[in-house]
This record gives C-alpha cells, sequence and structure tokens, in this order.
C-alpha cells in the first residue's frame, strides 16, 4: 500500500517571505516569478507528485544556475547546448537488470 501523497506550504518559511517581499516590490519580476514555480515544482517533486512538464522544470533549473554563477545565454557555446545523438551514448552497464524490472511492472 503506498502512503497517501501529501504537500503542505509553510507561507511563514523565510523563504516564502523573502519572495512575498521581492514580488511586492516588482509584480513583473520574471526572476521572481520563476523561483515561486520552482519552489513549487520541486515541493511537488520532494511531495510524491509528478510534473507535467519535467523538461520545463529542468530548464528553469537550468536559468537559475546560470543566473548564480552569472553566465548570461549568449557565452554558452552552441556544442555544449546540442544534445548528443542517442545512438551514440553506450548502453550502460548491468542494463539488462533494469530492461528485467521493467517487465515486472
Amino acid at each position: 500500500m503506498m502512503a497517501k501523497k501529501h504537500l503542505e506550504i509553510n507561507p511563514d518559511h523565510p523563504i516564502g517571505d523573502t519572495l512575498r517581499q521581492k514580488a511586492d516590490v516588482d509584480k513583473n519580476d520574471k526572476a521572481v516569478k520563476n523561483l515561486v514555480i520552482l519552489l513549487f515544482e520541486t515541493a511537488l517533486l520532494s511531495s510524491g507528485f509528478s510534473l507535467d512538464d519535467p523538461q520545463t522544470h529542468s530548464n528553469r533549473i537550468y536559468r537559475m544556475i546560470k543566473l548564480g554563477l552569472g553566465i548570461d545565454d549568449d557565452e554558452v557555446p552552441v556544442e555544449e547546448t546540442t544534445p548528443q545523438p542517442v545512438e551514440d551514448i553506450p548502453p550502460l552497464e548491468g542494463d539488462e537488470d533494469a530492461s528485467r524490472m521493467e517487465e515486472v511492472d
């Protein structure tokens, strides 16, 4: 039996207070909006829920990491953003066990 999923948001947490203050200063601040969405989606994930679009969540995390490191989008070389074709990636060791696990599910 799986535990019931539970999401609790504490509006008095320092993160929530700071985000609320920043949102009150500038309601159109895109960084604050992204942080609020990122916080909510992360809370969903840690509570056992899944995201409708995990790629958007990942992109938001990457943008926040670049912002924290002071990297502009223009500074990222094109070859780093191009994904490696799947057929060029070698198979994982012990991958046959993972395939058998999927059969059980």
